[in-house]
């Protein structure tokens, strides 16, 4: 009769979110012996000082990755601000600037960037599917593509798919500096001007706030000021995503709008006078542009990662603290089930003997 009791005890769902570990938990209540129960006890209690512990650091960590983000979004705003303007008047000359060249597109390459470690819940998955979804869209246009893979993760699983192209694999520090963005500006730098690719579009996870954090796509070059880009048939290519130069102000604050052309309320010409000719000017600011914009997108991931590491310990923490409740629970009623089953055999024993 006790039996039947435990075993419908553990039939009750536990808190853990995967359906496998509920199955291996039922059965260890049923089979396991007291010291089964104790030695899970204890496992689970350790998992929790080390999901805690992890959850302690990427708090830390993220409060910097946070102050990076937030400090340097306004150098790359208006950076790209001041070369939208410049090339926008360089429309009108007859001048050939090879990153601002748009031409019908063929091939595009894909920045993928990915974190370092795991452990940070769907963070790392959600960038890689937003990339597949990209290249089914490019293969549905009949645009070919190369990816560039930024971070461990995304290098694992591109290599272990043979029949995705890659040009180069890449690894990020877990601080990004100018140095590790560089060396991806010099990758998709050569890549363009030698036009081995028509495009270059950047995906990464851009950082909102300590819950919140979206994949998206941004159109790194050409740096082209309006019109979309198309390929060679006409189709246009763009992102429905791509936020790049897609700016305005809405309420005095700046926005981001897609179906828009930026229109800026205030002429950069009429503020910003130059004594070198615009064409030196854009070609000494585009490598900082492309550092810039590379070394934000590595902060925001690295934000979002962390972030998401945060608020993956988090749950793993809960969710060790109600195993171990119920593990508790269980362990006690069958320590006290056979502490009254051996009560039980000392009783008969000393009727029959009686």
């Amino acid at each position: 009769m006790a039996s039947t009791m435990w075993a419908s005890t553990s039939a009750k769902p536990t808190p853990l979110s995967a359906n496998t570990s509920t199955r291996r938990s039922s059965l260890c209540v049923v089979r396991c012996s007291l010291r089964d129960l104790r030695d899970r006890i204890d496992s689970v209690t350790n998992t929790k000082k080390i999901t805690e512990a992890m959850k302690l650091v990427a708090a830390a960590k993220v409060r910097r990755a946070q102050e990076a983000v937030v400090s340097g979004r306004p150098f790359s705003e208006a950076l790209v601000d001041v070369l939208f303007n410049i090339n926008e008047q360089l429309q009108t000359e007859d001048i050939d600037v090879p990153l601002t060249r748009v031409r019908p597109v063929k091939k595009i390459a894909l920045v993928v960037v990915t974190g370092e470690r795991g452990l940070c819940g769907a963070f790392n998955n959600n960038i890689l599917k937003k990339a597949e979804e990209r290249m089914a869209d490019l293969k549905q246009l009949g645009i070919e593509y190369t990816v560039v893979s930024v971070g461990k993760k995304g290098n694992a699983y591109f290599m272990r798919r043979p029949y995705i192209p890659v040009d180069r694999f890449l690894e990020s520090a877990s601080l990004p500096t100018t140095k590790d963005a560089q060396a991806i500006a010099d990758d998709v730098f050569s890549l363009f001007v030698s036009e081995e690719v028509d495009k270059v579009e950047l995906l990464y996870t851009k950082f909102l706030s300590l819950v919140k954090s979206d994949p998206v796509i941004h159109t790194l070059l050409p740096l082209s000021p309006k019109g979309e880009i198309c390929d060679i048939n006409g189709i246009c290519v763009d992102a429905a995503e791509d936020e790049l130069f897609r700016l305005t102000t809405k309420e005095g604050k700046l926005t981001v709008e897609r179906e828009t052309v930026r229109t800026p309320t205030t002429s950069f010409s009429a503020i910003l006078q130059f004594e070198q000719d615009p064409v030196q000017i854009l070609d000494a600011l585009l490598p900082l542009y492309l550092n810039s914009q590379i070394l934000r997108a590595l902060q925001e991931s690295l934000a979002s990662e962390l972030a998401a590491r945060m608020s993956a310990m988090s749950s793993a923490s809960d969710n060790a603290t109600e195993l171990k409740k119920s593990l508790s629970m269980i362990y006690n009623r069958k320590r006290q089930a056979k502490i009254t089953g051996e009560i039980l055999e000392i009783v008969a024993g000393a009727d029959a003997l009686g």
